[in-house]
């Protein structure tokens, strides 16, 4: 396989909501919210009208589009054999993904994931994560990793215990490790550890600016291109409106953003970028080309609801 994802399957459900729904909920907009109580993600997906439903995650999401680019692809992530699970797996294979998991009846549920998008088409997420978040080192198989050119990891994976066993022995075990941070939330709560990977284990990290501006404490974009020279590894930055960066050593290369869209949902602008940036990088495209590539994909996938094409 050219690349193989770890990361939360999650069943994306995709809802329309005012923005008083987002205020009332004590949610705030724009971010990832984790919801430990089944219950408490019950009541909130009360009422709500539900637009579509996908076989989701953050890295899965990257996988698809690598896979519907002509890529051979893996992933792994934790399900229970229930309805939602095997639906999960059901959508992975329809879009040629390997999906090295065997489900098994878990104490837990499948996780899902709650996209709120509003009439600006930003999207707010409640995510219950369910068994996803797991995950153990019994579920990375390392014959598996060590054939892949390059893993891809999310930061939404990260958390002290099992899953951190799990995401350094996949680490340990690759050629090479792409990784993204995911989200602002999860950059505050994980900072030190987020820190040391991408300083020293992690050869392409993606982060958008605020995230990469929180992980590096930056009062300015300028501390930050001066962090990512100093690492030694590519850093690749999503602007929004400003276009993207990569930094690796003293080369900077940036391409602009795709002007004149017709915005309808941002869920999934990060994953596809890193799909498109990642493709260019798996078939030896130039660096301007791989920046091309994630801003093509992420500019498309925007003008649609959900994150697969």
């Amino acid at each position: 396989m050219k690349i193989l994802g770890i990361g939360n399957a999650i069943v994306d459900v995709i809802c329309k909501v005012n923005e008083n729904f987002i205020s009332e909920n004590d949610l705030t907009k724009g971010t990832m919210k984790l919801i430990f109580d089944e219950n408490e993600f019950k009541k909130i997906l009360t009422n709500l009208k539900i637009e579509k439903t996908i076989s989701g995650g953050s890295v899965a999401n990257s996988i698809v589009g690598l896979s519907q680019l002509g890529n051979k692809v893996g992933f792994i992530g934790k399900v229970s054999d229930d309805e939602l699970g095997n639906k999960y797996e059901e959508g992975l294979i329809k879009e040629n993904v390997k999906y090295f998991y065997t489900k098994k009846k878990e104490p837990i549920s499948t996780g899902t994931c709650l996209i709120l998008v509003t009439p600006d088409s930003e999207r707010t997420m409640c995510t219950f994560l369910g068994t996803a978040g797991k995950i153990n080192e019994n579920d990375i198989q390392t014959e598996i990793i060590k054939k892949c050119e390059i893993i891809f990891l999310e930061g939404y994976l990260w958390d002290e215990g099992e899953p951190k066993k799990a995401f350094e022995k996949a680490i340990n075990n690759a050629s090479k490790v792409a990784m993204s941070l995911s989200d602002q939330f999860c950059v505050e709560r994980h900072k030190t550890n987020f820190l040391d990977l991408v300083r020293n284990k992690i050869d392409i990290t993606f982060a958008n600016e605020a995230e990469i501006m929180s992980l590096t404490n930056a009062k300015n974009f300028n501390e930050v291109i001066s962090f990512a020279k100093e690492i030694k590894n590519t850093l690749v930055i999503t602007r929004g409106d400003k276009g993207a960066i990569s930094i690796l050593n003293n080369k900077i290369t940036e391409t602009d953003a795709k002007k004149n869209l017709n915005i309808k949902d941002l869920t999934g602008a990060g994953d596809l970028f890193a799909a498109g940036y990642l493709h260019g990088y798996l078939n030896n495209f130039s660096e301007e080309d791989n920046l091309s590539k994630g801003t093509e994909l992420s500019s498309q996938i925007i003008q649609q609801i959900g994150a697969r094409f």
